[in-house]
């Protein structure tokens, strides 16, 4: 656990800075070969109750920024349905072990959120669990690196790209609604990508800048109902998709202001601050998360 009374800590070297072991994995990727090992708070995320005994679903939660909010949200008192590639079921039993060390209940539902049916199957078992969802985290994603221009995008990744990271949080926006009640609230995973595209990943640049969209307005839609709608932007974070997308791994995240990419650690308490009472003026904002560039 962090120590008492440590004072605060240099950001720009909190956490590893490039460079990095080159390193490449096949799709999903996965976190135990990656070095330095991303942390996702295991050793420093104390909980203070601000999420005491609500319903979390969580779209890729297996790994990443997923995994680093369900450990949050669980400390924080939730328990976490969270959603997971089937080739994923190793990296889905940690974060359920962090879950339950947490004291609270995971559930673990293998969903390929580009499938409706599938979408629709995980809400219902999510209120099987409460009868209701309070929050809906929307934070699975796909890319891919073509930095051959849009010429390569086949029509098959730009399809995946798009029902993963549009399809998806519509359906399953769509579908949790009717189950959150007045204080629940949704929250999207944009990216500083929304903003500041990077040409070699124009069509998930695309969907990010989407999901700002659809964040803003949803979130109008429903505030009337007592429901928040938000969105953390974030910069480059160290998670197994980049060693599984992007070619060079050596110098990620070294754009930023900061110097080296955000750990998923860095980036859980922002959804559980907008998933908590504290939040409880903010719907239709972005929460930008960059390591210091500057977006609108």
């Amino acid at each position: 656990m962090a120590a008492e009374n440590a004072g605060p800590s240099d950001p720009t070297t909190k956490h590893p800075r490039p460079e990095f072991p080159q390193q490449d994995q096949p799709h999903p990727g996965w976190t135990g070969p990656m070095d330095p090992p991303p942390d996702h708070g295991e050793d420093s995320y104390e909980g203070s109750g601000l999420l005491t005994d609500r319903l979390t679903v969580i779209t890729g939660g297996d790994s990443g920024i997923g995994r680093a909010v369900a450990l949050a949200f669980a400390r924080e008192g939730a328990d976490v349905v969270f959603t997971y590639l089937r080739e994923e079921e190793k990296e889905a039993e940690e974060t359920s072990r962090l879950v339950r060390e947490a004291g609270r209940t995971p559930v673990a539902v293998s969903c390929d959120v580009r499938e409706e049916a599938q979408c629709r199957s995980l809400i219902e078992r999510a209120v099987q669990e409460r009868g209701r969802i309070d929050v809906l985290v929307n934070n699975a994603a796909f890319q891919m690196s073509q930095p051959d221009g849009i010429q390569a995008i086949t029509t098959e990744q730009f399809d995946r790209v798009v029902r993963t990271n549009l399809y998806a949080m519509f359906w399953l926006s769509k579908m949790a609604l009717p189950h959150i009640p007045k204080g629940g609230s949704i929250i999207n995973s944009t990216s500083v990508q929304a903003y500041k595209p990077s040409p070699h990943l124009l069509d998930y640049a695309m969907t990010k800048g989407g999901i700002v969209t659809f964040t803003q307005g949803l979130a109008q839609m429903v505030a009337e109902q007592g429901i928040r709608v938000n969105a953390v932007a974030p910069g480059p974070v160290w998670t197994p998709l980049i060693p599984a997308t992007l070619p060079d791994t050596e110098n990620f995240g070294k754009q930023a202001p900061l110097g080296r990419p955000a750990q998923p650690a860095e980036l859980a308490p922002a959804y559980v601050f907008l998933a908590s009472d504290r939040a409880s003026y903010i719907t239709a904002e972005i929460v930008n998360a960059t390591g210091g560039t500057p977006l609108p």
